[in-house]
């Protein structure tokens, strides 16, 4: 055997027994990692065993290794369907649209709580924008039908007040991605918000100390001092939201989604509900349901090469 050969295996043994050495001197912290492992084998990876479907004409009387391979037939399918660019313009602009307008606000209301004084009044509306995060789809929706009912919603009610006519809000195709992006808002905020909170929070005191001394206004101090602090934990929160631009959820779409406001309602992930639950084509959703997918995953790599190279932050 080569000499070097001989040392490289000999050192890849001394690591090898290292490794295992800090294994069991920490054995306790792999514990608790222990139980995620198994959700993430359990839930994420052995369900990729049913992909294959996507190229397969499935039947479940056959089973997997049973149907008959297809190829990437039931790709083409959608890419050819009627309604194929009508569903990606819809995912594609409503996932944008969200993230225009609901990544910026965490940061902006982070930035003002940091900048209180009051802290019983800090703690006061920390508790009110979080609390919402805590409300289920299912009720969010539910609160949206009642306050925005033509009949005895709040909200026609006081258009009425005022002369108007009430509106349809929930059956108007119009309305559905700016409620959908509002109620996000409300919704998700408080809890983005801890985040940047936390990342305000080991920012150097020194920094504001050097800034008042060279006679920084409260802008300047944020402008020149918080933002730029805080900037790595928002390339990284960015890059996760743009790499899941086309992952959008599924749940309150389809619970917002009725006849009227079908053209704008209908996304990628409630198109699969419906060709695969609904009409049972197990094949061709999970084909739609893996090109979405692919595509995230394209994204999520791109978007962090992007970021490492303008920012030198990235995930990886």
């Amino acid at each position: 055997m080569n000499p070097r050969e001989s040392g490289g295996q000999q050192h890849l043994i001394k690591e090898n027994r290292r490794t295992w050495t800090r294994v069991k001197r920490n054995y306790e912290l792999y514990l608790f990692l222990l139980p995620i492992i198994i959700i993430y084998l359990v839930f994420k990876y052995y369900p990729m065993y049913g992909v294959q479907i996507a190229f397969k004409d499935f039947s479940p009387s056959r089973g997997i290794w049973g149907s008959e391979w297809v190829g990437f037939k039931h790709f083409i399918e959608f890419f050819d369907s009627y309604n194929f660019w009508t569903i990606m313009v819809n995912t594609l602009t409503l996932s944008f649209l969200s993230l225009v307008f609901s990544f910026p606000v965490p940061i902006i209301i982070a930035i003002m709580l940091n900048q209180m004084l009051g802290k019983n009044y800090k703690k006061f509306i920390q508790t009110v924008i979080y609390a919402p995060h805590f409300i289920s789809t299912v009720v969010l929706v539910g609160m949206l039908n009642v306050f925005l009912s033509p009949n005895s919603g709040l909200v026609n009610h006081i258009i009425t007040w005022f002369g108007g006519e009430p509106r349809l809000f929930m059956a108007d195709e119009g309305w559905f991605r700016p409620l959908y992006i509002l109620s996000g808002i409300w919704q998700e905020t408080g809890f983005s918000t801890i985040i940047y909170l936390a990342a305000l929070a080991g920012v150097n005191p020194e920094l504001h100390e050097a800034a008042i001394m060279d006679g920084a206004s409260k802008w300047k101090r944020v402008w020149y001092v918080d933002i730029p602090s805080i900037l790595p934990t928002i390339v990284i929160l960015l890059i996760l939201a743009l790499g899941n631009i086309m992952g959008i959820g599924f749940e309150k779409a389809f619970l917002m989604q009725n006849d009227l406001n079908y053209a704008t309602s209908n996304i990628i992930p409630t198109y699969v509900y419906e060709m695969g639950i609904q009409k049972a084509q197990y094949s061709f959703s999970t084909a739609v349901g893996l090109f979405n997918s692919v595509i995230n995953i394209i994204l999520i790599f791109t978007v962090n090469r992007i970021a490492k190279r303008m920012t030198e932050t990235s995930l990886w």
